[in-house]
């Protein structure tokens, strides 16, 4: 179905293809969504799979650490709010294996290709949730960071997928102040409560400033996507822009940012931060993170008990289809 616009080039002549390449990037910088049966390089189309698919599987697993908190919220409000949000997670995956379906591969090759440990998801999902102030910290750190890296893929050059970070981005805002609120309660709370969200904020700081990516200096493929719009700013940019965000937050709350080299720069009008540890972003990737094996293991487990309602579904949609070919 798609074909037209997947890869057909190396099969042209050089001038024919030049010409291709050429329009198309023309395309791009005149601001034009490019739709899923327009031509397109290959290499376009692959960076959008490994990107989009890698995003909605991070929606996926990203599931696992708030749903373990899901029946031991401390009150009934807060398991309300939170399965809204983990539904609403659960929902940000459809959307974008969808949208990586138009580019011509199928939802259950991507799954295959995470359960086989093929295709990767967010560093930051590999990290335990051991208190309940981890599902405060997660709403505003990680959903506050993944809103800086999302918004700007709104105006994605490909139009599934910038459409589908539309009502994405409108939801994480809420996830984000639903995490933001409970950091406020349990620092407006006891000493106990205080000390609850301040060590929470000490492992999740890092993690999160690591969610941008690596340094532009080391970034593979930044470049690349940034000439065809596919992201907007740098990774060290956005990186940026959540930390002079987020530490007036923290401030706010009364807590402190753990990281001594932290500082505010006048002549900048940013706030200068200490060093990354990459190497253990990488150890994280590589699958040497505190949760790699089991949230691997959970998703495949729950994807495996979870073949009767798609079957079920299949089964009731065929019936359908059936039934209106014979009506028709």
């Amino acid at each position: 179905m798609y074909s037209q616009g997947l890869d057909n080039l190396g099969d042209l002549p050089p001038e024919q293809e030049a010409e291709l390449v050429a329009t198309f990037q023309a395309r791009i910088d005149a601001e034009e969504k490019i739709e899923p049966k327009d031509w397109m390089p290959a290499r376009y189309r692959h960076t959008l799979v490994r990107q989009i698919s890698q995003h909605a599987h991070s929606e996926v697993v990203g599931m696992l650490p708030e749903g373990n908190w899901l029946t031991r919220a401390p009150s009934l409000h807060r398991k309300a709010i939170l399965l809204a949000k983990v539904q609403d997670e659960a929902g940000h995956g459809a959307y974008l294996y969808s949208a990586a379906e138009t580019l011509g591969v199928s939802r259950q090759e991507m799954v295959d290709d995470l359960i086989a440990g093929k295709a990767r998801y967010s560093s930051i999902f590999n990290y335990p949730t051991p208190t309940w102030a981890d599902v405060g910290a997660i709403g505003w750190l990680v959903d506050g960071a993944a809103i800086i890296n999302q918004v700007p893929l709104c105006r994605c050059s490909y139009g599934p997928y910038a459409r589908a970070m539309v009502r994405i981005c409108r939801e994480e805002s809420f996830h984000q102040r639903q995490g933001y609120d409970i950091m406020q309660s349990l620092c407006s709370g006891t000493d106990a409560q205080r000390e609850m969200a301040q060590d929470a904020l000490n492992r999740w700081w890092w993690p999160s400033l690591m969610m941008f990516g690596p340094p532009d200096s080391d970034s593979v493929h930044s470049d690349q996507s940034m000439a065809w719009k596919i992201k907007r700013f740098s990774n060290d940019d956005l990186r940026q822009k959540f930390i002079d965000i987020t530490i007036p937050q923290a401030e706010h709350l009364g807590l402190n940012v753990p990281d001594p080299d932290l500082r505010w720069d006048e002549e900048s009008q940013h706030y200068e931060f200490g060093p990354i540890d990459w190497e253990e972003f990488s150890a994280v990737l590589a699958g040497d993170g505190p949760c790699n094996e089991e949230r691997a293991d959970a998703f495949a487990h729950k994807y495996e008990d979870g073949a009767w309602v798609r079957e079920a579904a299949a089964a009731y949609a065929q019936k359908h289809t059936t039934q209106s070919k014979g009506k028709s």
